[in-house]
């Protein structure tokens, strides 16, 4: 169990407490009518490439079928507050505020130290980027306060607000190569654990507030379990269960189970080492030549209601920011357009929160021009956006939708509002919307092939154009298997199709029923006629049988 931990001057003096009037939040008069809302040590600890956050799309070019007429009304006014504490007022001007941030962080340091060969070799990779170090830390400087004060709330040691520096550099937008994303770098099934809402319109890994909500929960379960902040870090990189594993195979050879007695995958071993070598530099900068940009002590951005459905750009117009930072604050969105009922509330820094606020009630036109739509069958693409009313090109780019795919029944695709769509996307959809795609391939029919001499896996594969491994597994044979003269080769192809490449087959009549010879060097091939479904059960296949028409070739 944690203890509580004095980090310096706290949030309560940083306000002067008032009763807030119950102001109707609600942004009512939407512009679009409608319904209701409803490691290695070698490698630099970079941070990892960023996934792409939502865009300040423009207005979809919808028909003019589909589009319906602006109408010009005034939204309310909602009121900005800070999301740690709501219910008070922020005072910028209050002395405690322009205290240094950093030197509080310090205060809350009560991790034991780590003093190894491994932690001077971080001290000095950073030590030699100061570049790196300066852009790191200015790029933390918007998140730092929020994270110390929870741990302050929480009575949670302050080198934490240091682990994002070792994760993603304070990118919120980083995504690994292991799929962990956000500046905590949770992978999906455990954001998943920790209420993280992932889909095609949010990814909640990358919101600030609720990724550092689940991160120092996920820690204070992990601290709970092994009483020791560098085993809950261990765990927090490795997995509790790997970490638990190490130490009761440790005690059962009579080994130590501290952190540096555990045997660990290199990444891990360094994992501690590179976070107290963070913990040094900002608790000593000078003697490593490097210089920390000053950090206020009081919230870089503030929490704005949002109550109806709002594209990213004229949330971006109406605070009168750069789009790039918006996301900074933002980058949970995977669209360009805010869903109320997913998503809240908004960030935004001081200033820019406060001509939102002015602004909103002046905004003429509507605030959405985007909305969910459902596809009530498996559609192509281009059939899809016939229906909503837009070109197959824009709804491809926005719903990111590759070649020759198909979109399942049921996937909820970003169309543009139209006459039939001005309602808010419902709860429902916003938390749980999905895309489902299917490759789009024609259908396939079942070929009864007799092997020539020469005949093998990558001999036919070549013949019909299709992989070594599928006549493999279609004949049950490895890839690199030949086949006996007269064995049965079972191959499937296009329904339209069933012609070998480069073959130039001719066609006689026998009996009434089809039949066509092809020469093909000395192979001898027999193909039935398609009729009853079979083969295997994921591909929409007719088996050949055969019923007189029989397919020969014959030569030297």
């Amino acid at each position: 169990m944690t203890h509580p931990i004095t980090h310096g001057p706290s949030a309560p003096s940083l306000y002067r407490r008032f009763a807030l009037l119950m102001l109707p939040l609600l942004l009512a008069a939407c512009a679009t009518p409608g319904g209701s809302p409803t490691d290695k040590p070698a490698p630099p600890p970079v941070a990892a490439q960023p996934e792409t956050p939502a865009v300040a799309a423009a207005a979809p070019a919808a028909s003019a079928a589909s589009a319906p007429a602006p109408v010009e009304t005034a939204a309310a006014a909602p009121v900005p507050v800070d999301p740690l504490r709501p219910e008070v007022r922020l005072d910028m001007d209050d002395r405690a505020a322009q205290t240094d941030l950093w030197e509080r962080v310090r205060r809350g340091f009560t991790m034991p130290d780590l003093d190894t060969d491994l932690v001077r070799n971080r001290e000095q990779w950073y030590a030699t980027r100061p570049d790196y170090v300066q852009r790191m830390t200015e790029r933390g400087g918007r998140y730092m306060f929020y994270i110390v004060e929870e741990l302050d709330k929480r009575g949670m040691p302050t080198e934490l607000a240091l682990l994002p520096f070792i994760e993603s550099a304070y990118n919120p937008q980083a995504m690994s190569t292991a799929r962990a994303s956000g500046m905590w770098q949770f992978i999906p099934g455990t954001g998943k654990d920790y209420a993280l809402k992932q889909n095609i319109f949010r990814d909640d890994r990358r919101d600030v507030l609720q990724s550092t909500r689940a991160a120092l929960d996920y820690m204070q379960k992990l601290y709970a379990m092994f009483g020791d902040w560098h085993l809950a870090l261990a765990a927090y990189n490795w997995g509790e269960g790997s970490v638990q594993r190490a130490i009761a195979k440790n005690q059962k050879l009579g080994l130590p189970t501290d952190y540096l007695s555990l045997k660990m995958p290199n990444e891990t071993q360094y994992y501690v080492p590179k976070l107290q070598a963070v913990k040094n530099i900002i608790a000593r900068p000078s003697d490593f030549n490097l210089t920390l940009p000053p950090l206020k002590n009081h919230p870089y951005f503030l929490s704005v209601p949002i109550e109806r459905d709002m594209d990213v750009a004229v949330a971006v117009k109406l605070a009168g920011m750069p789009l790039e930072e918006f996301q900074f604050l933002n980058p949970q969105m995977n669209k360009p357009v805010i869903l109320a009922a997913g998503t809240p509330q908004v960030l935004l820094p001081y200033d820019n929160a406060n001509q939102f606020v002015r602004r909103l009630p002046q905004h003429r036109g509507p605030l959405a021009s985007w909305t969910a739509w459902v596809a009530p069958k498996t559609l192509r693409p281009a059939e899809a956006a016939k229906q909503v009313g837009m070109s197959e090109a824009q709804l491809r780019e926005i719903n990111r939708i590759p070649p020759r795919m198909l979109v399942k029944a049921g996937s909820t695709l970003l169309v543009p509002r139209g006459e039939q769509r001005q309602a808010d996307v419902s709860s429902a959809i916003a938390d749980n919307a999905m895309m489902a795609l299917a490759p789009d391939v024609p259908p396939l029919r079942k070929m009864s092939l007799k092997a020539g001499r020469r005949d093998s896996v990558a001999s036919v594969a070549k013949r019909y154009r299709v992989s070594p491994t599928q006549v493999a597994q279609w004949n049950s044979v490895g890839a690199g298997a030949s086949f006996k003269p007269g064995q049965t080769i079972v191959v499937f192809v296009a329904a339209k199709s069933g012609k070998p490449a480069h073959a130039n087959p001719t066609r006689t009549a026998s009996n009434g029923k089809a039949t066509r010879t092809a020469a093909h060097g000395k192979s001898t091939r027999t193909a039935a006629t398609t009729r009853k479904p079979s083969g295997p059960p994921s591909t929409r296949v007719a088996e050949a049988r055969r019923k007189g028409a029989s397919r020969t070739a014959g030569g030297n």
